[in-house]
């Protein structure tokens, strides 16, 4: 069963809605807040926590719902989610009354859609058991456990808000699946940083790793790869099996064909911009210049969370990203619903200006060809007009919807790196244009001080790999201060 509801309605849920929602389980029940206000919490008897519902979210970008639920839903429309506590039976069937209720005052949808109800709650049984977090279902000294059932894994506020609370108490975020769920660009983003662990529920060893494939088991507070004596990790036999009868999410029966689907190809552009930190600065140009060379389209909307709720504005963006120097800010990006398309960018405050890396990852199905050749066309737009330092491109054999899947999946390959003005003269021109390798290198943008481009295969030969370090290699060499590619997500 589900352990979260959510309620989709076209009209915003005002505070005698949440209300006559919240009080689903009677009267009995005390009401806290979290999270600076943004989480209202549900306690039963004794103070036990049953239920946290986030704070209403506007969604103005088309096709979240859909992207992340698999449910479609006109724009605009409010997500309200509530998630239950997994230690008390009845606190699932509360986060349902509490969805439902709110349905039948504003109209909509719920998710999942046998979870939502109307009938009032009897909680007045449930034991007491102290206070804690509903949104976490085990914490140990090692690691915060948060147990999801759903189409996809998203990097929802409460997630990312669980994130940052388990890195300071020095805690490992794991997240634990059925095999059929998949992850979010986004959540495979957070989830392959260590110490940070995709925990897959499988019938034949237990679990394993959804990102790694290693056999897990649980010892000393988390999980952690099952070790033979000499040192090695096993890996499970489904992480490398075909697709058939992998997906087993009961909470949505269209997860089952979309974790069959054929795999198609991933276009993978990680760009590094350095800007002038002044009054006229406006970020995400270089992204929406390289989303609208490569789809034809602006990037439809931005957030610091999923589902990504306003729609693209650079000068929202940026706003942002000045209110929270010198911290950083990290934000998800996406497309329109006709092509996949998703990025996730890192502003920084840093010495040289304001660095920007940005990761864009668009989806082609089986038969599609990405348009590889535009890929010059756009280094050398970047490197004239928004300050390009590093651009690398590459082509990975993946799901055309750009999520994760817990099977095996190729690695990207190179196809081809583009080297910013800046680098260039500080290696020295004649240096960096003469690789040990087959790679001719181009000259993009001015001719008086030049970026250079690489081209390193057609994106399908693991040959790639190979001149791309050699390529590195070459660019650090007798250099103090080494030029490294941007990131690959």
């Amino acid at each position: 069963m589900t352990k979260d509801v959510i309620a989709l309605t076209p009209k915003m849920p005002d505070v005698w809605a949440l209300m006559t929602s919240l009080y689903a389980g009677g009267s009995d029940l005390d009401l806290s807040a979290a999270a600076e206000g943004a989480v209202v919490q549900l306690h039963g008897p004794g103070g036990r926590p049953l239920v946290s519902v986030e704070s209403p979210v506007l969604v103005q970008v088309p096709g979240e719902a859909e992207r992340l639920l698999g449910q479609a839903m006109e724009v605009p429309f409010w997500w309200t989610e509530a998630r239950a506590s997994t230690a008390v039976p009845e606190a699932e069937r509360l986060a349902g009354v509490v969805c439902g209720r709110l349905n039948a005052l504003l109209g909509g949808a719920t998710w999942p859609a046998g979870a939502a109800s109307t009938q009032v709650v009897d909680v007045s049984a449930v034991p007491s058991a102290g206070s804690g977090q509903p949104a976490v279902d085990v914490v140990t000294d090692n690691a915060a456990v948060v147990l999801i059932d759903r189409p996809v894994v998203a990097l929802t506020s409460w997630l990312a808000e669980i994130m940052r609370t388990a890195a300071v108490s020095r805690r490992s975020l794991q997240i634990v699946t059925p095999r059929g769920v998949r992850l979010s660009p986004a959540a495979r983003t957070t989830l392959a940083r260590v110490p940070n662990r995709w925990v897959v529920q499988d019938p034949e060893c237990g679990y394993y790793d959804g990102l790694s494939g290693a056999v897990l088991r649980w010892r000393d507070g988390a999980f952690s790869p099952a070790l033979a004596e000499d040192g090695t990790a096993a890996v499970a036999a489904a992480f490398t099996r075909a697709a058939e009868g992998s997906a087993e999410n009961p909470a949505d029966a269209a997860s089952r064909d979309a974790a069959d689907e054929p795999p198609g190809r991933q276009l993978v552009v990680a760009l590094r911009t350095v800007h002038r930190a002044d009054e006229h600065l406006l970020l995400g140009g270089a992204l929406e210049a390289a989303w609208k060379a490569l789809t034809g389209t602006a990037p439809a909307g931005w957030g610091t969370a999923e589902p990504v709720n306003l729609p693209w504005s650079p000068r929202q963006l940026t706003d942002l990203a000045r209110e929270r120097a010198p911290e950083p800010s990290h934000l998800i990006v996406v497309g329109t619903p006709d092509r996949p398309a998703t990025a996730t960018v890192r502003v920084t405050r840093t010495t040289k200006g304001v660095e920007e890396d940005a990761v864009l990852a668009i989806g082609y199905a089986a038969g599609e060809d990405p348009p590889l050749d535009r890929i010059e066309a756009l280094a050398d737009t970047l490197v004239r007009e928004h300050g390009l330092r590093t651009m690398l491109t590459s082509v990975r054999v993946a799901r055309a919807d750009l999520t994760t899947a817990p099977r095996l999946e190729g690695p990207p390959i190179p196809y081809a790196f583009t080297l910013g003005p800046d680098d260039v003269h500080t290696i020295g021109l004649d240096h960096a244009r003469r690789p040990p390798v087959e790679v001719r290198a181009r000259h993009l943008g001015p001719t008086s001080r030049p970026a250079l481009h690489y081209a390193l295969g057609d994106g399908t030969g693991p040959a790639s790999w190979a001149r791309l370090q050699q390529l590195t290699a070459h660019l650090r060499s007798d250099h103090s201060r080494p030029v490294t590619p941007a990131q690959q997500g």
